[in-house]
């Protein structure tokens, strides 16, 4: 809920105004005046609590327990809370007894028993409200778990337009083109349904939010609607257990023969603006920005350089710390003079062994040397970099081809 305690301060004090008012027009005096004949059997009184303080203890509770039923999460546990409460009135009232002073308990009982009720029917109509609203903007776009965070209010969540700082994940089929060429389409659209299903719950269970699953991939962004800071380290780390999730998975096409589903990723991070929008008389949510169109092209890039995930710059910078990756190259941005460097991840650097770290560093290390065009001195460095499966790791393969290719141009130069 947003701003609660103002919320709590205004229900307490209408509370306190209007059992202060019942109070000093006599109107609860067929309740106190039991109430004080109860008392007086025990004891006698030199004093009696003045009206003041009657006043301030009835703003004290209302505005307590109107907090307290506000910003409460186990809500089952309100009603012998507000009972104890009421009875540490009637101890106060017997201990100032005890002292030969009168303290009236019947109205500070009336302003915790109301604060209560009208609190917990106020919080009820919110949480209706919130509920309603959260279930049209973002439906079976957030996880259950997500969805209940954001009607009990730990997650933020205003219907106004607003900026975000994201990271958005594309994922698709990496082989998507082959499966449609080597089945019929009945098979294909079965293949994409099942990948899709697949990848949204792993997103979902990650707590993404969906922004897109269909035929050309699933969109997912980590940062909103909870605007954590560590959005880009989650994303990663999801799209590391996706691809494993995806490696052995393989799809029975209606008995045919089975077919492998491969993933590829792409990872942006940036600013990202979300808005609720009307389409067709239904409600919904509008995301815009940068990083979608960024992944997409990361996502994409995949084909070419043979990885399976590719991050960008930003991503890289926000999650480092707690990744191994290595620098594949430079793609163009939206417009053609922007050039963003790209990065795979390999493993979660908790994971990573020195042999890993060692092969990353000279893979690194041979990158740099091949932008210098210092190619012999690349292709070692790139040679250190082999691992036991170095035949199946594409992107080391493509500098090595690359260098081949430069090496036996300078071989049959001319000599001048």
């Amino acid at each position: 809920m947003k701003r609660p305690f103002v919320v709590a301060i205004i229900i307490g004090f209408l509370v306190a105004g209007a059992i202060g008012a019942l109070h000093g027009t006599q109107l609860l005096a067929r309740v106190e005046l039991p109430a004080r004949e109860f008392i007086s059997l025990h004891g006698t009184f030199n004093n009696v609590l003045s009206e003041r303080w009657q006043y301030i203890f009835l703003s004290i509770l209302s505005v307590g327990v109107a907090w307290m039923t506000l910003t409460t999460p186990r809500r089952g546990r309100l009603g012998w809370l507000v009972l104890a409460l009421v009875i540490e009135v009637i101890g106060f009232a017997w201990v100032c007894s005890l002292y030969h002073v009168f303290f009236q308990p019947a109205p500070s009982i009336f302003a915790v028993v109301l604060a209560f009720v009208v609190s917990e029917r106020f919080f009820a109509i919110y949480s209706h409200s919130r509920s309603r609203v959260a279930r049209l903007l973002l439906g079976d776009r957030l996880s259950k778990e997500q969805i209940q965070r954001v009607v009990a209010g730990d997650i933020p969540f205003e219907t106004e337009a607003r900026t975000f700082q994201t990271t958005v994940v594309v994922c698709d089929i990496a082989n998507k083109y082959e499966l449609a060429e080597e089945n019929n389409p009945t098979v294909f659209a079965e293949t994409t349904e099942t990948f899709i299903h697949r990848a949204t719950q792993h997103l979902l269970e990650a707590g993404a939010y969906i922004q897109a699953a269909d035929g050309e991939g699933v969109v997912a962004l980590f940062g909103f609607p909870d605007a954590e800071p560590n959005h880009a380290d989650r994303a990663v780390r999801m799209t590391l257990g996706l691809v494993e999730a995806f490696r052995d998975f393989r799809l029975v096409n209606n008995g045919e023969t089975p077919t492998k589903c491969e993933v590829h990723v792409g990872v942006s991070s940036g600013t990202m603006i979300v808005a609720p929008f009307k389409n067709d008389d239904r409600p919904g949510l509008l995301t815009s920005g940068e990083p979608v169109e960024l992944a997409r092209r990361f996502c994409v890039a995949n084909r070419f350089y043979g990885s399976r995930i590719l991050i960008g710059p930003q991503t890289f910078e926000l999650a480092s710390k707690h990744i191994v990756a290595r620098p594949i190259d430079f793609l163009s941005g939206v417009n053609s003079q922007e050039r963003h460097e790209i990065y795979e991840p390999l493993s979660l650097a908790t994971e990573a062994k020195p042999e890993h770290i060692a092969r990353r560093d000279s893979f690194w290390n041979g990158v740099v040397l091949y932008r210098e065009k210092r190619w012999a001195e690349a292709y070692s460095e790139f040679q250190k970099a082999r691992g036991p499966d170095g035949e199946n790791d594409a992107p080391l393969q493509l500098y090595l081809r690359r260098l081949e290719v430069l090496a036996l141009h300078l071989t049959d130069a001319p000599e001048k």
